[in-house]
């Protein structure tokens, strides 16, 4: 066999010869031809049009509804808690708030008249009344708490709160006040959105064939009366701002019924959206004055900067409702003094690690843990529950999303599990109608 070698040539590519180069050897390869322009320079936008472009931004952010997971559990906590503080007191109630209280209906007038406080309870120093106001406030409490028609109940919550509040101003401790002017805020907060009845219900009605509500009319229809009595028994600056917010609820239901699509809807929504936004503002600000003014009070006394407070504190019999547990704690004066110095510290410095949110993160379960201390130790478990309430304000909102998926798991598993055994033995005896 003869191989011709003179056909075997190694033929070398040039790189101009490549695929991407298909042109004459030499020419410039099409890539190069076809490389992009430089963008031509934007046109300079004026000042008045990035102030609109900015209002326009904060216009969208300020109408989306913010922090609706904290505002249910501040409904949550302060409907338990008033209701709590209500049923643990109702041995005493006629003692304490009602028609056997030292502090007299008329003093009670007097008192209001000088302070502008509001309370139904000085209008009659009857029995029946006061028990129709006393347990009312039980009721709206509880309502509250389930988020049942959240609109009207915390307005009732608001009443209740301050007619038993203001009967006798001088009964409660601290945890009275902060009551009184969380319950104002959690008027205008939407916080019957999540986790409440009201949300069970607007689910319910998504997926379901809609209908048309009447309780919420009802309700309305029903506390209209009772703001006539109110204006013209004793009309203060309180009637005035009931009469405000039943008028603007009035509208809404208009606003829904009549005219669901219409511009003036959307502008209600949005508007309630920001109102909302602003008092979880001024929530998170009021917390921020109670921490702060506090741990610059603390900071003044003398006991405090010796670290020996919390000691004579203890020492105090009405601070004293596990007599063991205070001498276990004063016994140890170095926990005693961190405890002192800690307190300080810790509420000096909170508003300013708002920023930080690790920072926060972690010095917020720590100020809990300190008001649960309060509470076993000292016994003051109200002032303590009412700050662990409005300190949810905080909370991070991953943190109450699992929380939330976590709870709505569990009743869902306890809820399949009930199905299931009552597929297997039958429906309860309770349910079982007799022929």
């Amino acid at each position: 066999m003869n191989i011709d070698h003179s056909a075997a040539k190694v033929v070398i590519p040039s790189p101009l010869h490549t695929v991407d180069n298909v042109g004459a050897p030499g020419s410039p390869p099409d890539s190069a031809a076809k490389a992009p322009r430089r963008p031509e320079p934007a046109a300079p936008v004026s000042m008045s049009e990035r102030l609109a472009d900015r209002g326009a931004r904060f216009v969208a952010f300020a109408s989306r509804t913010h922090s609706l997971r904290q505002a249910a559990t501040i409904r949550i906590g302060f409907g338990a808690f008033f209701a709590f503080y209500l049923l643990r007191e109702w041995p005493n109630r006629r003692v304490l708030f009602g028609d056997l209280n030292p502090w007299a209906v008329d003093m009670a007038r007097t008192l209001g008249s000088d302070t502008h406080s509001f309370t139904v309870l000085a209008w009659s120093g009857d029995r029946w009344w006061f028990e129709l106001v006393y347990h009312g406030a039980i009721v709206a409490s509880v309502l509250l708490m389930l988020g049942w028609r959240t609109r009207a109940t915390a307005v009732l919550f608001l009443a209740g709160v301050l007619s038993v509040e203001n009967r006798s101003p001088f009964v409660g401790d601290a945890g009275d006040d902060i009551i009184r002017i969380m319950a104002i805020y959690l008027v205008f907060t939407r916080c019957g959105h999540i986790w409440s009845l009201d949300a069970r219900r607007w689910l319910r009605a998504c997926t379901q064939k809609a209908r048309r509500e009447h309780a919420a009319v009802v309700m309305w229809l029903a506390l209209g009366p009772l703001l006539v009595f109110l204006s013209v028994f004793n009309w203060t600056g309180w009637a005035a701002a009931f009469w405000v917010l039943w008028s603007f609820q009035g509208l809404w239901f208009a606003a829904g019924r009549w005219f669901p699509e219409h511009t003036a809807r959307a502008l209600l929504d949005s508007g309630a959206a920001m109102l909302h936004n602003c008092a979880m503002l001024v929530i998170a600000v009021q917390v921020c004055f109670i921490y702060g003014s506090a741990g610059l009070y603390k900071s003044q006394g003398f006991t405090w900067q010796n670290g020996s407070a919390v000691y004579y504190a203890m020492q105090l019999d009405l601070f004293r409702p596990w007599p063991w547990l205070s001498d276990l704690f004063s016994t140890h004066m170095l926990v005693t003094y961190l405890f002192c110095y800690g307190t300080v510290i810790m509420q000096i410095s909170f508003p300013f690690t708002l920023g930080y949110r690790r920072v926060k993160n972690i010095l917020l379960p720590l100020m809990m843990l300190e008001h649960a201390g309060i509470a076993v130790i000292l016994g003051i478990p109200f002032l303590s529950l009412a700050m662990m309430v409005s300190d949810a304000v905080f909370l991070p909102t991953a943190f109450l999303v699992r929380v939330g998926d976590r709870v709505t798991r569990r009743t869902a598993w306890v809820r399949k599990r009930r199905h299931a055994t009552h597929a297997r033995t039958g429906p309860p005896p309770s349910v079982v109608l007799s022929p």
